[in-house]
């Protein structure tokens, strides 16, 4: 149980900008628990009473239910403002976090898992402070006044109802939680599971329908939906009963009240039993939440684990702070390099070295899985090695931050992502200040200017989802721009014509010997078509970078 709470701390320290708010709330929770109580007692009073103090009690009753009412509006609008903020703040440290451990792609993880960990699990952990946190904060308003007014009529039915009013506001919430908090977990992954079968069927509905395979698709969607409802079947399971168990403790601690009801003697003691026999149903009406969040809190913490996992898992070593003196010219070396993607895999490269000298062209050669995507995330400190070191300039990696390489070098991968935004998003994402001249110019050097010149709205052009307005020529060309728009004088291109026709490869690689004229270029590919200008040529194989031209 201890495991599964350091998530939960951890994600209440990340909301410390919104704690303030958050404790506002608390307060004015607070405060309109305070006027419930005193409402429901004062309501059992005058019930009892009868028409002694009419007037004032009527006047007073009033002003108490007004105040109810306008303090259940604020603590609404005051929580549920802070908490949609502090969620918003969430999701900003869970991209940037993903994005540092990431940056080269999601790797191991699937998109399916990440979605719902970014929508579904940030959502739960709303219920930890709306579900748990406000509720808990009202005992410090209920309790006291249940004990006060009890212990005036009878101390043993105040230590019999505050153990009641304990067992269903802290004992039973915790039970519900240890007990539910491995249906928690499997309900995340469910949902995780399921979103995962659904994004790779719509994603890849072309090869689904072409092949056939719809009654496959759907029914693997549909076991991963079983897998899913069986889990939250055991959330339920586990709300009911804490929702019974504190139904029971409620209804016990009525029947104390009216136990001692029955055998006090009559007289002016009772407006005081009907005073603690409405202020007790207020109370445990206002904790009977308390043992079904307790259920909930075991997906609560499974979400908080989930989201920090993925957010926290960062490179090995910390990054160092920008150089005093940048490095002197961009000449990009790897010396002796070894290198996994985790310890039990087999090593991507063993001993590994090369060189690429500033203003060279060059092309690494390999099959699939050799490790030519490997290197390119090594160069761009994505990743880092194992053994040996990588050089920008003389200067060894570690004591570079990632932020002050990728602004040498600039990358063009294999499956290019267009956003769907406009073509001016699109290519500022490379060079955010970059002026028309600038954009058009880039434009021109990829040889799509004329193409984007002919379109109505021009650089305002929307490019649709993964730039579906555009062919995978057109497309391969933007993302060329992109990459030229950055002012790095390193560029890495990681088999920048995969996906395109021959023809069309060639015309590619056409430009860029020109466009990237005055770079470093280095060309990841499985082959050369021989338009290719080189001054060095390597080839992957056994870890080792083996040159096959000079």
């Amino acid at each position: 149980m201890r495991t599964a709470i350091r998530p939960v701390l951890r994600i209440i320290a990340l909301w410390r900008r919104r704690w303030p708010m958050l404790a506002l709330g608390g307060i004015i929770a607070l405060a309109s628990a305070a006027a419930g109580v005193a409402l429901m007692a004062g309501a059992g009073g005058r019930l009892a009473g009868g028409l002694i103090g009419a007037a004032a009690m009527v006047g007073g009753l009033r002003l108490l239910g007004a105040s109810r009412v306008v303090l259940r509006y604020l603590e609404r609008l005051v929580s549920h403002d802070a908490m949609f903020r502090a969620l918003g703040d969430l999701r900003v440290w869970f991209f940037r976090g993903l994005a540092r451990s990431t940056a080269g792609g999601l790797g191991f993880r699937r998109a399916g898992d990440v979605l719902a960990r970014l929508v579904n699990d940030i959502e739960a952990l709303d219920g930890l402070y709306l579900r748990l946190l406000i509720p808990l904060a009202t005992i410090l308003v209920l309790l006291p006044s249940l004990i006060v007014v009890a212990a005036r009529r009878n101390p043993l039915l105040a230590l019999a109802l505050a153990a009641l009013f304990l067992l269903a506001a802290l004992i039973l919430p915790w039970r519900a939680a240890r007990g539910t908090l491995a249906a928690g977990e499997r309900l995340g992954q469910a949902m995780a599971g399921l979103r995962v079968a659904v994004l790779d069927a719509v994603s890849g509905i072309r090869e689904v329908r072409v092949f056939g395979a719809e009654g496959r698709m759907l029914a693997l969607v549909q076991a991963r939906s079983g897998a899913l409802f069986a889990a939250q079947h055991d959330e339920a399971r586990g709300l009911a009963r804490a929702g019974a168990a504190a139904m029971l403790a409620g209804q016990a601690a009525v029947f104390a009240v009216l136990l001692l009801a029955a055998l006090a003697p009559a007289g002016p003691g009772g407006v005081t039993i009907a005073t603690l026999l409405f202020l007790t149903l207020a109370a445990f009406e206002a904790i009977a939440v308390l043992p079904r969040a307790g259920a909930v809190a075991g997906r609560i913490a499974a979400a908080a684990a989930r989201v920090v996992d993925a957010a926290e898992e960062t490179m090995a070593t910390a990054e160092p702070p920008p150089p005093r003196h940048p490095p002197r010219g961009h000449a990009l070396r790897f010396e002796a390099v070894s290198f996994r993607w985790r310890a039990d895999r087999r090593l991507v490269f063993d001993g590994l070295g090369l060189e690429l000298p500033e203003g060279a062209h060059a092309a690494l050669l390999g099959p699939s899985g050799a490790g030519k995507s490997t290197l390119a995330a090594l160069a761009l400190k994505v990743a880092r090695p194992e053994g040996g070191r990588v050089l920008l300039g003389g200067a060894d990696y570690a004591t570079l931050p990632a932020a002050e390489i990728r602004r040498r070098i600039a990358w063009l991968g294999q499956t290019t992502h267009l956003f769907d935004d406009t073509i001016r998003a699109n290519l500022l994402l490379a060079r955010p200040d970059a002026d028309e001249a600038a954009l058009w110019a880039a434009l021109a050097a990829a040889r799509i200017a004329a193409i984007v010149e002919a379109l109505p709205e021009g650089l305002d052009t929307w490019v649709g989802e993964g730039g579906a307005r555009f062919s995978g020529g057109q497309g391969r060309r933007l993302a060329l721009a992109r990459a030229l728009l950055a002012p790095a004088p390193i560029l890495i291109l990681d088999e920048p014509c995969a996906g395109l026709d021959a023809a069309t490869e060639r015309e590619f690689l056409a430009t860029l010997n020109e466009a990237a004229a005055g770079r470093s270029v280095l060309l990841i590919t499985h082959r050369l078509t021989g338009v290719e200008r080189l001054d060095r040529i390597w080839r992957l194989a056994g870890g080792k970078a083996i040159a096959a031209a000079g």
